[in-house]
């Protein structure tokens, strides 16, 4: 599974840790203005804003998992199994499949506001990109420095909701998830005080007791409380260096370690990589489970007015300096 999160300190952050058994061969991918995208029933977009985030390269289209456009808009579709629902075409809505949705929003929405208005007038249909590649059961995170909105396709229609804790996980929906939070109201980075009674004398025997209760385990209702408590309580100084590695943190306390979590196939599922993007400056920042070494791609060195992709495989292995 995956958790997406958002951060701000002068500048606004985004990004996601990608939970999986195996790779896809991902790599750092930057849509420059003038490459040319097709949608199958939406026309072909000649030009659109540049984005850089992380896509399976296929045939030379790239399907993203996270992205970030030049305008600061960014977006993210994780792991929605059993719910997400998908439908044919609707006349008179954009017909989007599924692993073009990204894209279509990324490509020409310079704001949640502006996504927000095209949402209104998108159906995601249930298109495959090939044989070899199933529909992918998603939801997504559409994130700018001034808001969130989690969008999920279900049996009853498309659902928007503003997401004011900017971080999203997998099941239960959103909505649910947002209810759960309700039980951990009590949590605080604060000692806690004796509330149990007046009639005996309790005391904090450690630092960190005010969190007694914070959910600890993998699943994605767990890692969505506790990103969230994580993230809403995170304090930082504000240059990148600080920024990034603050937010690294914030995400590294969702990681998922290989065999901790024991798949029906026998596989383990694992953090594959960590992204965060400075979605203000356009610097695409990721680790991966091999490489925990931070390693970027500034998307403005690039020629953005080009009309080819620009890719870059991840950095694996660790990189480890020694001091003597």
């Amino acid at each position: 599974m995956c958790t997406a999160a958002t951060y701000t300190t002068n500048d606004f952050y985004f990004g996601r840790t990608l939970d999986y058994t195996y790779s896809y061969v991902e790599e750092v991918t930057i849509t420059p203005r003038n490459y040319p995208l097709h949608f199958y029933n939406a026309g072909n977009m000649d030009s659109h804003y540049a984005i850089i985030g992380t896509a399976y390269v296929l045939n030379n289209y790239p399907l993203y998992y996270d992205a970030c456009n030049e305008k600061g808009l960014c977006m993210a579709g994780l792991n929605f199994p059993g719910n997400a629902v998908y439908r044919e075409e609707i006349r008179g809505m954009y017909n989007i499949a599924q692993f073009e949705f990204i894209l279509w929003i990324i490509a020409q929405c310079s704001s949640v506001k502006e996504a927000k208005e095209l949402l209104s007038k998108t159906n995601i249909t249930n298109r495959q990109f090939s044989k070899e590649l199933p529909v992918a059961q998603l939801h997504w995170i559409i994130s700018d420095k001034n808001s969130s909105i989690t969008v999920e396709s279900v049996s009853d229609g498309i659902k928007v909701y503003d997401n004011p804790v900017g971080i999203l996980t997998n099941n239960p929906p959103f909505n649910e998830q947002m209810l759960n939070l309700n039980n951990f109201m009590a949590l605080s980075p604060n000692p806690p005080k004796n509330q149990f009674s007046d009639k005996i004398n309790l005391h904090t025997y450690s630092r960190g007791m005010g969190a007694l209760g914070l959910p600890g385990d993998l699943s994605s209702q767990s890692r969505f409380v506790r990103a969230s408590f994580v993230k809403l309580n995170s304090k930082s100084g504000s240059s990148e260096n600080e920024s990034i590695s603050q937010f690294f943190h914030i995400l590294g306390s969702v990681d998922q370690q290989r065999g901790c979590c024991k798949c029906e196939d026998g596989e383990y599922e694992f953090t594959i990589y960590t992204s965060c993007c400075n979605a203000d400056k356009g610097i695409y920042y990721y680790t991966t489970y091999e490489n925990h070494q931070i390693s970027a791609i500034k998307m403005h060195n690039e020629d953005l007015n080009g009309n080819a992709l620009i890719r870059y495989p991840f950095i694996k292995g660790e990189q480890i300096k020694f001091q003597n």
